[in-house]
């Protein structure tokens, strides 16, 4: 099996076990976009370069496609780091302890509102400890090292803020690590609390056992990371690894058998390399757990990168830093940024020569009109 594919046979050897409808319809709809990712059940563009003709299908651009997520990764570094200003950032890692977990996997709505509490507790800490606004992103990942279901949250904070009654900017925050954990703690157990007091919280643990849990949980010490990047662009890279695209990259597949999948993973603790063995259901399952529901996005923007305080502050930001304001770049073409990226030229044949667009082969309506070496033949031609 091709090391690029790997992810494809998997999902179309299980298929009865994740397309029906006791699973969500965000996992169906993203495990059948990566099967017909860049075949021609999607349709085809069609390039000619006068004497050749090559056949592109059309990609999926789902979140759990390996090919398309990472595209999209980088065309997304690419404009994050010409729209944020070159400052100092850290990064924040909010955790939860692990019998907190299951709460969030059976109630996958809560999860929505974690990044707003985890930005509300730094934006708190920061205005009463300095009196600014600070610039915060974050990223929410919910996969641990042997995809299991481990709900945290990667924040990019910038170190510096602004001053909004002296009209100036403050830098060299220095975050107090205790102080963060106490504020989560309390942010997080509150609202636990108060979605069991609203009655919308699914467990299998009764309501006197949830509390006891809660109590018991909000009197430990939870970890939290705080780490200082030395540019925007190491944080991109570092959030680029959590961003539309499966958690598990195909490369760890060691191998697919009839009955299981092996794949590797690193062990935090012996520092070792292992080799986690895991039945076809079971690692499709696991897979399934982090497919985002629709209408989540993966990055959320708070502070003073939040939607409706950037168009207002975001001038002002970069002359009080004595920078000069970038435009948004344009996209890169899906050519362009293969060629940028990949170091390939799509349009051009085998033999050097320039390729232009020649048509397009419609869904469904391609299928059995490409011979083996991709040329359409003269039914499917006719349709162009």
């Amino acid at each position: 099996m091709r090391h690029q594919r790997r992810l494809t046979e998997i999902l179309r050897a299980t298929r009865t076990h994740w397309d029906h409808q006791d699973v969500r319809p965000a996992v169906r709809e993203n495990f059948a976009k990566v099967l017909k990712c860049q075949t021609l059940h999607l349709g085809a563009e069609l390039f000619s370069s006068g004497t050749k003709i090559k056949v592109v299908p059309h990609t999926c651009k789902s979140r759990s496609c390996p090919s398309c997520g990472y595209r999209a990764t980088l065309l997304w570094q690419r404009e994050q780091w010409a729209l944020l200003p070159d400052v100092s950032y850290a990064g924040v890692v909010f955790t939860m302890p692990n019998v907190l977990w299951p709460i969030f996997e059976q109630n996958r709505r809560l999860l929505h509102d974690l990044p707003a509490l985890g930005t509300a507790v730094i934006q708190q800490w920061a205005k009463v400890t300095y009196g600014v606004h600070l610039l915060l992103m974050v990223v929410q990942h919910t996969s641990g090292r042997h995809l299991n279901f481990y709900p945290h949250l990667h924040i990019l904070v910038s170190t510096a803020g602004l001053n909004e009654s002296q009209g100036r900017w403050v830098g060299l925050l220095k975050f107090d690590k205790r102080a963060l954990m106490h504020m989560w703690r309390y942010a997080l157990i509150m609202y636990l609390r108060q979605a069991l007091q609203a009655k919308i919280l699914q467990s299998h643990l009764s309501a006197e056992e949830l509390k006891a849990v809660f109590k018991t949980q909000y009197e430990r010490w939870w970890d939290i990371h705080i780490d200082r990047f030395q540019s925007k662009s190491q944080f991109l890279r570092y959030a680029g690894r959590y961003l539309r695209r499966p958690p598990l990259a195909q490369r760890r597949i060691v191998e697919m058998t009839d009955r299981e999948v092996r794949f590797w993973t690193k062990d935090t603790r012996t520092k070792q390399v292992v080799v986690t063995r895991c039945s076809l259901q079971g690692f499709v399952a696991m897979l399934a757990d982090h497919v985002p529901d629709r209408y989540r996005h993966a990055v959320r923007y708070f502070g003073l990168l939040s939607p409706g305080l950037k168009p207002h502050t975001s001038a002002a930001l970069f002359m009080l830093v004595g920078q000069v304001r970038r435009t948004r770049p344009r996209r890169l073409s899906w050519a362009n940024s293969l060629q940028k990226y990949f170091g390939v030229s799509p349009l051009v044949d085998s033999e050097g020569r320039p390729m232009r667009w020649a048509g397009r082969l419609r869904p469904g309506s391609c299928l059995g009109g490409v011979d083996r070496r991709g040329l359409p033949d003269k039914a499917v031609a006719s349709q162009v």
